[in-house]
């Protein structure tokens, strides 16, 4: 497993080069943290997407990603950076895509599959700096 810091990707996030935006979308829970980078970096708005497929093992939960909040407002014909983590078969930024048509959209991870990747190079797990403070809600019995 690799280590990465907040400031390797904070000094990776200053030097990538990101396409025109209007509004950074994050998928939540993992794209939370690098969306809210990116959205402060390039000073836009930011929202946030809830769709879940996979457990904190990495395992899938459902057939396929479901979303399980509303969709945020969004106007169309708007410029979007969608931002996750990471992207292993690329079904969570399929359904996102779907659900933000009308608006043009680019794709965004820290690593895995995306039209954008800020460390290509990383094949194998990450200990994303944030993991280690999110806190569980699991009713314990």
């Amino acid at each position: 497993m690799i280590e990465l810091s907040f400031s390797d990707i904070s000094e990776r996030l200053k030097n990538f080069s990101f396409p025109d935006i209007d509004l950074v979308v994050g998928i939540a829970t993992g794209g939370v943290v690098p969306a809210s980078l990116i959205a402060h970096q390039l000073q836009c708005p930011l929202r946030i997407l809830t769709i879940n497929y996979r457990d904190q093992e990495n395992t899938p939960l459902y057939d396929a990603p479901m979303l399980m909040k509303e969709l945020p407002e969004i106007p169309q014909q708007t410029h979007i950076l969608l931002v996750d983590d990471v992207s292993v078969t690329g079904r969570t930024l399929q359904l996102a895509k779907s659900l933000l048509k009308g608006n043009a959209v680019t794709t965004f991870t820290l690593k895995g599959k995306a039209e954008l990747v800020l460390f290509p190079q990383i094949a194998e797990c990450v200990n994303w700096p944030w993991k280690a403070h999110q806190i569980s809600y699991e009713r314990s019995t």
